[in-house]
């Protein structure tokens, strides 16, 4: 008898759908283990949620815990083309600024060759000398040349040397070429003011060029003069540090004509907006992560769902000890609770601001605001305590970080379980498709000896004249 190929063939009987079946109801065991992993990977989710939450708290903490936050001040400045920035070291006051002069810096152009790619006669000479400052603070550099250099080496030399203090460049003034240098840094000492060329014992050269630029090719620097309250300042560039405390004023957009003066007014004031900003952003900070386990915990009395982290352990460390930090305080200053900077703890676990009592403290008294949050060392404050609590739980031993293992964990737990399952299943499957295949044969056969029993019945009966 042939081989049975295919289930049923040989019975008649639908095995092949009865195997169907089976192989639907023994897969049903991966169901629990699929929906299990589906629950650890939305928890990680949501612990990822709650990670970012986490983190934008801890960075708004951060602002609060910088005692700078609290000494900051403000540059205002009533005037045009002055602009003024302020450090730590600034003090409040008003300041009249009367600037006459910018700097600027200097510029010298040689005489004119007819061209500028062929070999001039240097006559020995090695090297070009570059004389700065002649009106204050002389000085001068050598740059090498090489021999049969054309007006492009000359050029190229200068600008190679990054200690040249001047830009080179080449100038057609429509009869000839003009070697042109200009100072790189504004003010009198760095402007250049003539050039001449030397051989290698450092002796004076003739060069190409003559011994002085034409009249109107020299432009001299010039350092930028102007007066604070009254006081004569003269600076070598136009962004003057030092001349008021912790205030740098640049003039760089400052235009003055000849014999004017620009008078500005610069006001230092206590910046206090930084400081609303920073607190109202601590508090926002705080909300939005409540907002995010609220979210995260939620349960639906109608419906019966429930979030991931419902019920969630490390949920409740982490709010229960941001809880103790908030309402704990500091000690030894004149403010130790939230309540006295007018923020007050919600029943539902948020923050909320008294705006005209945190104002009055931020413009009257922002050395105990400073002390409250920042105080005397890095950890010493509120916000500091609030730092280590959530650098703990967002640390690698951390809380959140053991939840989030547990749960990755589970999941590949789940995984393992999920194939040895799965294997099971294809085992049992494989079984009961070689059973099903001897019955399918097994039939076919008992088939096939009922038909042949019939017909040797028949063949008797006739024999017999028992058949009609």
């Amino acid at each position: 008898m042939a081989t049975i190929t295919s289930l049923g063939v040989g019975s008649g009987l639908d095995l092949t759908g009865l195997l169907d079946q089976l192989q639907e109801a023994e897969r049903g065991k991966l169901a629990p283990i699929t929906l299990q992993k589906e629950q650890q990977q939305a928890k990680i989710s949501a612990y990822g949620q709650l990670q970012t939450s986490l983190n934008a708290f801890q960075d708004a903490v951060a602002k609060i815990n910088d005692p700078k936050l609290y000494q900051s001040l403000s540059a205002n400045v009533r005037g045009d083309g002055i602009t003024a920035t302020t450090t730590a070291s600034a003090l409040p006051g008003s300041y009249r600024v009367e600037v006459s002069q910018l700097a600027t810096s200097g510029s010298l152009a040689s005489e004119r060759v007819t061209v500028r790619d062929e070999a001039l006669d240097l006559q020995g000479a090695t090297a070009i000398k570059l004389s700065f400052g002649e009106l204050g603070g002389a000085s001068s550099i050598s740059v090498d040349i090489a021999p049969n250099s054309t007006l492009n080496d000359i050029r190229d030399a200068i600008n190679a040397n990054k200690e040249s203090g001047v830009n080179a460049t080449i100038i057609n003034d429509g009869e000839g070429y003009r070697l042109a240098l200009s100072s790189k840094d504004t003010g009198v000492a760095a402007s250049i003011d003539s050039f001449s060329f030397v051989d290698a014992a450092e002796g004076l050269v003739t060069g190409p060029f003559g011994e002085a630029p034409e009249a109107g090719a020299k432009r001299q620097g010039q350092d930028a003069a102007l007066t604070v309250n009254g006081i004569a300042i003269s600076s070598a560039k136009n962004q003057i540090e030092g001349a008021i405390q912790g205030v740098t004023l640049n003039l760089a957009e400052l235009s003055i004509d000849d014999g004017e003066t620009a008078t500005s007014t610069v006001l230092i004031e206590r910046d206090t907006l930084k400081q609303r900003e920073g607190i109202n952003g601590f508090v926002k900070a705080f909300n939005d992560l409540k907002g995010t386990i609220g979210k995260l915990t939620a349960f639906d009395g109608e419906s019966g769902a429930a979030a991931e982290l419902l019920g969630d352990s490390a949920v409740r460390t982490i709010e229960s000890r941001l809880r103790s930090v908030l309402t704990g305080g500091v000690e030894g200053g004149e403010l130790s609770t939230l309540n006295q900077l007018g923020i007050s703890l919600q029943r539902d676990g948020k923050l909320e601001v008294d705006d005209a009592k945190l104002s009055d403290l931020v413009a009257n008294n922002p050395q105990a605001l400073s002390a409250f949050f920042a105080g005397d060392a890095a950890k010493g404050g509120l916000a500091g305590k609030l730092e280590t609590s959530v650098e703990q739980m967002l640390g690698t031993n951390g809380v959140l970080k053991g939840a989030i293992t547990g749960a990755e964990n589970r999941v590949k737990s789940l995984d393992t379980r999920f194939e040895r399952m799965e294997k099971s299943i294809e085992g049992t499957i494989a079984r009961y498709r070689s059973q099903f295949s001897q019955l399918d044969v097994m039939v076919a056969q008992m088939n096939s000896m009922s038909s042949y029993l019939t017909q040797q019945f028949d063949a008797l009966d006739a024999q017999l004249g028992r058949k009609r």
